[in-house]
């Protein structure tokens, strides 16, 4: 069991949209439920919160290249591409797939094709505002809120969310600062490997994708020098880089945990087929599956008032990076 006690304020502030023509500055560009995030008129990424999806996404992601580092399903139809686990789609932060959310299941519920309703697709992460979008030369802010919907249509949790975007010279960084506070009810997390901040790779930048369109490039990379699923899924670490090659050319993600975050470090959910995902809270199937003796289960309960932060930095980035280089990106993030 564990309470964790972080009051959180978000302040309205005025929203800045910028044309999106090529300039100096990263740039929002707002259509009906999505925004583009573009750097000189090339596509980082798309915050997208429509009606046809059950929990906002990033999606696509792309490399500083152009390369495409998100699969394309089920969002579009590819011939040859991997077609498993519907709902793994994007940049994702959800939780459970058996009602471990006060009986409620968040992970597992499908990005299906319009139309998705909110009467008929519950539960769900239902975006709320955007309150805060902020740009300068290389770098931009955007909050976003969303509220955790049960299988009655309540609202169980809000989520506030701070996404902080960068780009270098050869790579992408953003900054995820999420916090989630129960609103009327005490929210109960229990244990489940099937979680939390996540993203579904492209076939060819994982290991061993389902697909047979592209050849699977891909390797894990943890922070304690083990490579590859075997070795790295469901154990602990600060952070993990999966690093394929498309084109002849070398293009990785690396997703690191902030110290600051509950339960840091986080355990990782990285399968060969291409779910990439950091879980501080499936304690108990990660121990099971890696044959611990006397797996512990860890529940997270939060009261009214209380919340839990995650915070998580990917960098998308073109070329190789070693691990000394990881290791040194990890201690900028972490300040430590």
């Amino acid at each position: 069991m564990q309470r964790i006690f972080h009051p959180i304020m978000l302040s309205c502030i005025t929203v800045m949209v910028f044309s999106g023509r090529s300039t100096d500055q990263i740039s929002f560009i707002k259509h009906d439920g999505k925004i583009d995030i573009v750097n000189n008129g090339r596509l980082i990424t798309t915050y997208q919160y429509g009606d046809h999806l059950s929990k906002p996404i990033l999606f696509p992601v792309m490399s500083p290249s152009g390369e495409m580092i998100t699969r394309s399903y089920p969002f579009t139809e590819v011939t040859g591409e991997s077609h498993d686990h519907p709902h793994h789609t994007g940049i994702s932060f959800t939780y459970g797939s058996n009602g471990e959310v006060n009986g409620n299941s968040f992970w597992a519920n499908a990005h299906d094709k319009p139309p998705l309703t909110m009467a008929t697709k519950l539960p769900q992460i239902r975006h709320v505002d955007i309150p805060e979008m902020t740009t300068s030369k290389n770098t931009a802010r955007m909050g976003a809120i969303s509220h955790w919907i049960d299988k009655n249509n309540q609202a169980l949790l809000r989520e506030e969310r701070i996404m902080e975007f960068v780009v270098e010279k050869d790579a992408y960084r953003i900054d995820f600062s999420i916090h989630l506070s129960p609103l009327d009810t005490v929210v109960h997390f229990e244990d489940t490997k099937e979680g939390m901040f996540a993203i579904r790779v492209a076939d060819w930048l994982a290991e061993d994708a389902n697909g047979t369109l592209f050849e699977s490039t891909g390797e894990y990379l943890n922070a304690e020098g083990e490579k590859t699923e075997q070795n790295i899924w469901a154990k602990r670490s600060a952070w993990v880089r999966l690093e394929g090659e498309k084109d002849e050319q070398k293009i990785g993600i690396a997703i690191f945990h902030h110290p600051a975050s509950i339960n840091f470090p986080a355990y990782w959910h990285a399968r060969g087929y291409g779910c990439f995902a950091a879980n501080p809270l499936g304690q108990y199937d990660y121990q099971k599956g890696r044959g611990l003796q006397n797996p512990q289960k860890r529940q997270l309960i939060l009261q009214p008032g209380e919340s839990a932060l995650f915070k998580f930095r990917v960098m998308i980035y073109d070329g190789g990076r070693t691990r000394q280089q990881l290791d040194e990106e990890f201690i900028n993030f972490s300040g430590s």
